[in-house]
């Protein structure tokens, strides 16, 4: 701080800089070591406990578990079965979601309110409500003659391969995730400014929509694919009432024959999501590339 008296500048001493006792430094560096111990053990401790229950054979080591799981009855159906869920899942999700989120910033802001409950709606009752709904439902349907519309309906959605009515009901389950993704990449965005200015400049609907807001909403985009291709393949309530078996179902019921098998299986299926998560997250962070003149 200067002061002015007259011609005459005064400058005030700067503030000493508090230093730290090499005590408390000392003190701060073991407590922050003792918070990443036990962070770490209580993240890692029960995947290195389940990794050595999926080797330890009592007399020894075995690696059957992680060399031997593409043997095991069902497998490859269950496995095929989950990523095809998701697979649909995904796309049924972004199909519904991306077009209705776009109207909803561009023509209709004042439903935005109304249309965030209903996507934030299976948050709060519960999958197994849900089911019983849907299992109503197919008893209707069922109960028509065979040769019925209804009946031939019902029979594509319950016994095509994979089963329609699995992926339609897990788009209700990862709404809101899919919502909270894409909302929030739309009005950070700035996407109104975006498509007026490719409006002006004679680009159709379409050719806006694929060349000017879907590369802006890159990242909300993969979030999004993300979150539900995740649920879809450890959803296991839904699957198992309607008395099918994707991967997580066939993991439960495999566990009692083989428990060291299940385990491992059940790690690899945790590492392949973390492997999923660090790639998109590495696509997501790939700015694009920029003109050189």
């Amino acid at each position: 701080m200067t002061a002015v008296v007259g011609d005459t500048a005064l400058s005030s001493p700067p503030l000493p800089e508090r230093t730290v006792p090499r005590g408390q430094r000392r003190r701060l560096r073991v407590g922050r070591g003792v918070v990443l111990i036990l962070a770490v053990l209580y993240f890692f401790g029960p995947l290195a406990a389940a990794f050595w229950f999926s080797i330890d054979e009592g007399n020894g080591l075995t690696w059957h578990a992680y060399t031997n799981f593409a043997q095991a009855p069902g497998f490859g159906s269950a496995a095929s079965l989950s990523l095809e869920l998701a697979a649909l899942t995904v796309v049924l999700s972004l199909l519904l979601m991306v077009p209705t989120l776009l109207l909803v910033h561009l023509r209709f802001p004042r439903v935005r309110t109304a249309v965030e409950l209903l996507s934030l709606l299976p948050l709060v009752v519960p999958p197994i409500v849900l089911v019983v709904g849907v299992s109503t439902v197919i008893g209707w349907g069922n109960a028509g003659s065979s040769g019925s519309f209804r009946s031939q309906l019902f029979n594509q959605l319950l016994n095509s391969s994979p089963p329609p009515i699995l992926p339609l009901e897990y788009v209700i389950l990862v709404l809101p995730f899919v919502f909270r993704s894409l909302d929030a990449g739309l009005r950070t965005s700035n996407t109104a400014t975006l498509v007026e200015a490719a409006r002006n400049l004679g680009a159709s609907w379409p050719t806006t929509v694929w060349r000017v807001v879907l590369p802006t909403l890159r990242t909300s985009l993969l979030n999004g694919s993300f979150l539900a291709f995740a649920l879809v393949l450890g959803e296991f309530t839904m699957a198992r009432l309607l008395q099918y078996q994707p991967f997580a179902v066939w993991l439960l019921q495999f566990g009692n024959t083989d428990g060291q098998l299940s385990v491992a299986l059940s790690l690899l299926s945790l590492l392949l999501t973390w492997a999923l998560l660090l790639v998109m997250t590495a696509i997501a962070g790939r700015g694009p590339r920029k003109a050189v003149v």
